[in-house]
């Protein structure tokens, strides 16, 4: 490849949401930005997590100078990790985002050979011939920046996630100055956020959800239970203010909200009042009045601290008659029916369930919309323009809207999807030729258990364990089991009748006594709760990890 080229390549990200990682390369030298995961669709059966298809960087691994995050959302850092794990390189971040990033690679055993170098906006680095600076953006996540990365043949903006704040909670103002500046030098090419360019106007400021807030702390009469996103760290510096200033005691329900937490209060990015958390199994004996409980959980994940808080299947709080439920979240698309199925298991309980449109808001979002948009192209005037981060239908929006502004010098815009790259050299920009790319399902979140194939995967597990299914009749009105459960396996013992599978309907039989009747009538928690019971009792037995496939018929 001559040196005078430089190739725009998405190795996840464009076309689908998740998994954003963008390639940049020039001559013989690759900048990586981001490294993102999604979680897989229901289909997906004993997946995890699915990062991209990081074969093109594995075949030209010595030309890799670096991996650059923006912040540290899981749709941009999941995947570090995996990427690290394949190619040992230099990684580029704010504080923030690098101490969640530090947490990952500690589960993974790679923090020890990696070369973490922490940056802060206004900083610049050089990676071969580019050179790239750290812009500072609003986001609903702390510590978030753009890139400006100066090439031989211009500079590129890349705006991560964002949305343009003019009153954010920590008064750290998008720098629309420096971006500003580079659109009058001349920019070569703009990739900017595409999430809401479907919403018209603006997206409101972080402030627009403290009245709201404001009311449940004075309005509710008993205990306040709110779950929001574990990153959101202006969102729970709020909660933290407004239970010292009306008098609440403040506790934290999941690991995933402990650890965030944890890391941004260390930092400096999180302040917490004297004396005022609780532990958890302090809120069941305080006066319901004088607690609010922070919960992980927002988008209905089967085993979460709030789907089992909505069940009664949490030890250390439960729901009563009277209490305040609070969703400050959005619904990502595709959790629709099990975010559904659990605030209507809190609901039954009595509680007064605030969630959805309203105003004042319960929750804003952190992406821009599209007079935001507009700002960012009109300020930046790029010669050529690639929307990122979202759909087809939201890509093409995007560009539409760009070709509609008009501004002088705007030549072109690309609408790509992950895989399809552009080059650009002296004599303009053009689709290139398009590169390996796919998902890469991951289970159990090792890095050694890979699936290549969700059907070879299958198909290897079964050769091996084989399989166990066991077969669970419900009354649907009573919610009770009828007699014991079935148990019909293949290729794992010899005979239906074996002692190990006589067992196994023991262990089945107990599950379903030990859940409540709202469990039972629930298909998707029952089928885990068994399936997971039973995994570590076969386990444990057999050393040998069968397919599980719960069946639940309903008489």
């Amino acid at each position: 490849m001559p040196d005078h080229k430089l190739q725009v390549i998405p190795i996840g990200g464009l076309g689908e949401f998740g998994m954003n990682s963008m390639a940049f390369r020039y001559g013989d030298d690759i900048i990586v930005v981001d490294a993102g995961m999604m979680f897989p669709e229901s289909e997906l059966l004993g997946v995890d997590i699915v990062t991209p298809d990081f074969t093109y960087l594995e075949q030209h691994a010595g030309m890799v100078r670096g991996l650059v995050l923006t912040h540290g959302h899981e749709d941009h850092i999941g995947a570090v990790p995996f990427l690290l794990s394949q190619l040992n390189v230099p990684v580029y971040g704010t504080d923030f985002t690098l101490a969640l990033v530090e947490r990952r690679l500690e589960e993974h055993e790679l923090l020890d050979e990696t070369n973490l170098n922490t940056v802060k906006p206004g900083d610049r680095i050089v990676l071969g011939p580019f050179e790239i600076e750290f812009i500072h953006v609003t986001h609903s996540i702390v510590s978030a920046v753009a890139l400006a990365i100066t090439t031989p043949l211009g500079v590129i903006i890349h705006t991560g996630d964002f949305k343009v704040d003019p009153t954010p909670t920590d008064n750290e103002l998008f720098d629309l100055h420096t971006l500003a500046a580079y659109g009058k030098r001349g920019v070569l090419l703009l990739l900017s956020d595409s999430t809401n360019v479907d919403r018209p106007g603006y997206t409101e400021s972080e402030r627009a959800v403290r009245p709201r807030f404001e009311d449940l702390f004075t309005r509710s009469a008993r205990r306040l239970i709110i779950s929001c996103f574990s990153s959101s760290i202006h969102r729970l510096q709020l909660i933290l203010d407004l239970a010292d200033e009306y008098g609440r005691k403040v506790a934290f329900l999941g690991r995933s909200i402990l650890n965030v937490t944890e890391i941004a209060h260390s930092l400096g990015l999180l302040s917490i009042p004297d004396s005022i958390l609780v532990r958890p199994q302090e809120i069941m004996q305080m006066t319901p009045g004088k607690v609010a409980v922070v919960v992980s959980g927002t988008q209905g994940e089967p085993m979460s601290a709030l789907s089992r808080v909505a069940v009664d299947n949490h030890k250390h709080l439960y729901i009563q008659p009277g209490d305040t439920v609070v969703l400050s979240s959005r619904i990502i698309p595709g959790n629709e029916k099990a975010i559904y199925r659990m605030m209507n298991h809190i609901a039954r309980r009595g509680a007064d369930l605030v969630y959805g449109s309203m105003r004042p808001p319960v929750h804003v979002s952190g992406h821009a919309s599209e007079e935001e948009l507009k700002l960012i192209l009109n300020l930046v005037r790029p010669k050529y323009f690639i929307p990122i981060h979202g759909e087809y239908r939201q890509l093409s929006r995007h560009a539409h809207l760009a070709q509609h502004l008009r501004f002088a010098g705007l030549e072109e815009s690309f609408v790509l999807e992950t895989g399809e790259t552009l080059e650009i050299d002296r004599l303009g920009a053009r689709r290139s030729e398009k590169i390996t790319v796919g998902r890469v399902c991951i289970d159990s979140g090792s890095l050694d258990d890979v699936v290549e194939d969700i059907i070879i995967r299958d198909r290897r597990h079964l050769s091996e364990d084989g399989f166990v299914l066991p077969i669970i009749a419900i009354n649907k009105h009573t919610g009770k089991s009828e007699g014991l459960p079935e148990m019909v396996s293949r290729g794992f013992v010899a005979g239906d009748n074996a002692a190990i599978l006589q067992e196994a309907r023991g262990v089945v039989a107990r599950t379903l006594e030990t859940s409540t009747a709202e469990e039972r009538g629930d298909w998707g928690v029952m089928q885990e709760k068994i399936r997971t019971d039973l995994k570590r009792f076969l386990n444990k037995q057999t050393q040998r990890r069968p397919l599980i496939m719960p069946v639940i018929l309903e008489v």
